[in-house]
């Protein structure tokens, strides 16, 4: 029965990918799944697969039935990723949040130089009515148009939405109804998260004017908050790369570069000085990539931590939403106002976020990946620059190396679901629409995707599950440990255990562009994670540099 079943199974995997669009006309034949065993590796006999034909007939006609269901991007399978490992749990007694605000802030005597204060400056200037919010946005907006073009970081200007949302918040400030640091501040938001009114194109040629007429969670709390939304920025199409259906976001310290992604427009833009804050998402490296790219902070939250409605899927078990800013204080502030329980998503656990002063860096246990540390590369220096900060300023570092498993192969995971989830455009053959279409592009991906057995991305997401175990041994004696950001095998493990990670700029290469250094956390564990990187950018210099955003020396590629 087992082997009928993987033959059944199988075969049907090739049949439904190979034969889309006309295998309805088509009897099935021992010879077609001779064929389809050849993909699939397996090697059952003539009479095996004989017997395995009527019932793949009758899967033909469920895969009809089932296609005939409307199933939007928004649903999700009614299964699950769970991050948290047997004997893991997490704080479930919550403080307040506590970020010290900043004395005697002043407005600059050029303006300009507004673009680059952090989200408590700005908030003070506007708690204090130095300056309004209607000001404020003004001169976001000012900034969007004049640089937005050239960087091809924005879809959409939201002008009148946030015009209106300025004036109330001046309106409740100066009644005294003053929210928080976040009241009166504008910020972006990648565009595959919903607004209401506003188009919300997923990057995408063929969605290129869609409208989901509904606020996503994230955009819902940061307006709750008092936030002015401003722009939707770019994201590589479906979430992969730098490369929109309007064109090829750039970094702003060099637009002949792309600025990476798929979170590439919030990483340009706050990089640029157009936003004080905007949100990403990171599937497998779109947060972390883009602000390596344009020398941004960004948080990538545990999975769970942040509620996913009314954003685009790609792979439900590995989408991720966090904050994209200037330092590691302005995304603790981001991520306070965005994260928990909302009642629509149910992936999202009710752990608390105790961000305070309290926390002391220096007595938190400290490891790092002593093998990639070793490892030659151009930028090497500016890492072994980042542990000597962080050991001359008093912290202990101890080596510490990932678990030895197959994590790269698990990658099927994003394949498989993004498949499904764009499942409708592959079949319709408007994924011909999309910019790219080389044979690493979504369009090859998803039809390829196609091939891969249920039985095998079963036996992967098993295997996920020793990894995450197999973390919790790892990690069991650190609170933070480091990582060379260029280190892929890294980012793949821990996106696929679902662990945050702050990533901050800790230099230059020699061509000019910015570097970073990641630090993970534990699971839930952002407080601590972003006390520390707070720590290390109080220690260094790096976040405080900007572009010069003279584009006239640089040319577009």
């Amino acid at each position: 029965m087992k082997n009928r079943t993987i033959a059944i199974l199988g075969a049907a995997c090739f049949v439904s990918g190979a034969f889309v669009g006309r295998v309805s006309d088509n009897k099935l034949t021992v010879n077609i799944l001779q064929d389809a065993q050849k993909v699939l590796g397996l090697n059952f006999t003539d009479a095996q697969l004989d017997s395995t034909l009527s019932e793949l007939e009758e899967m033909k006609e469920t895969y009809t039935i089932l296609r005939e269901q409307d199933l939007p991007n928004s649903v999700p399978p009614a299964l699950m990723f769970n991050p948290v490992p047997a004997g893991f749990t997490f704080e479930t007694k919550k403080t307040a949040f506590e970020v010290q605000r900043p004395a005697q802030v002043k407005l600059p005597r050029k303006r300009e130089d507004l673009a680059f204060y952090s989200i408590p400056q700005l908030a003070e200037l506007v708690r204090t009515q130095q300056i309004s919010s209607e000001e404020l946005t003004k001169f976001y907006l000012g900034r969007l148009k004049k640089y937005g073009p050239t960087l091809e970081c924005v879809t959409t200007l939201t002008e009148e939405l946030a015009m209106q949302q300025a004036r109330q918040a001046d309106k409740d400030i100066k009644a005294g109804k003053y929210k928080g640091m976040l009241h009166g501040i504008p910020f972006g938001v990648k565009d595959l998260l919903s607004t209401r009114k506003y188009k919300t194109t997923w990057g995408a040629m063929p969605y290129k004017d869609q409208v989901i007429d509904e606020d996503a969670t994230v955009v819902q709390r940061l307006q709750e908050a008092g936030g002015v939304l401003v722009a939707k920025t770019t994201l590589g199409a479906l979430a992969m790369g730098d490369v929109w259906y309007g064109g090829k976001t750039r970094s702003p310290w060099d637009i002949s570069k792309g600025s990476s992604g798929s979170s590439a427009g919030s990483a340009s833009a706050v990089a640029a000085g157009l936003l004080p804050y905007a949100i990403g998402t990171e599937t497998l490296g779109s947060i972390v990539s883009p602000s390596t790219a344009c020398g941004t902070t960004g948080l990538r939250p545990t999975f769970g931590r942040v509620s996913r409605h009314g954003a685009m899927a790609l792979s439900w078990s590995m989408d991720k939403i966090g904050p994209i800013a200037r330092s590691a204080e302005d995304c603790a502030i981001v991520f306070n106002a965005i994260y928990g329980p909302d009642g629509k998503d149910q992936s999202v656990y009710d752990a608390p976020f105790n961000y305070n002063t309290g926390i002391n860096p220096k007595k938190l246990r400290v490891g790092y990946l002593e093998d990639d540390f070793a490892k030659e590369y151009g930028f090497a220096a500016n890492d072994k620059a980042t542990l000597d900060a962080l050991r001359n300023a008093g912290v202990e570092l101890v080596p510490i190396s990932l678990p030895n498993l197959p994590a790269r192969q698990l990658t099927m995971t994003i394949s498989v679901e993004g498949a499904a989830a764009f499942d409708e455009l592959t079949r319709s053959g408007r994924d011909s629409l999309l910019v790219q279409q080389h044979k690493n592009a979504w369009p090859n991906a998803f039809r390829s995707a196609r091939f891969i057995p249920a039985v095998e991305y079963l036996q992967a997401q098993r295997v996920r599950t020793l990894l995450v175990q197999q973390m919790h041994e790892t990690l069991k004696d650190v609170d933070v440990y480091i990582s060379p950001s260029f280190a892929s095998n890294n980012l793949v493990v821990t996106n696929l255990t679902g662990h945050p990670c702050v990533v901050v700029p800790n230099g230059f290469q020699k061509n000019g562009m910015p570097t970073t250094i990641t630090f993970m956390g534990q699971l839930f564990g952002e407080a601590e994670l972003l006390s520390f990187a707070k720590f290390y950018q109080s220690i260094t210099p790096h976040e405080e540099q900007h572009p010069s955003m003279d584009f006239g020396k640089k040319k577009k590629s």
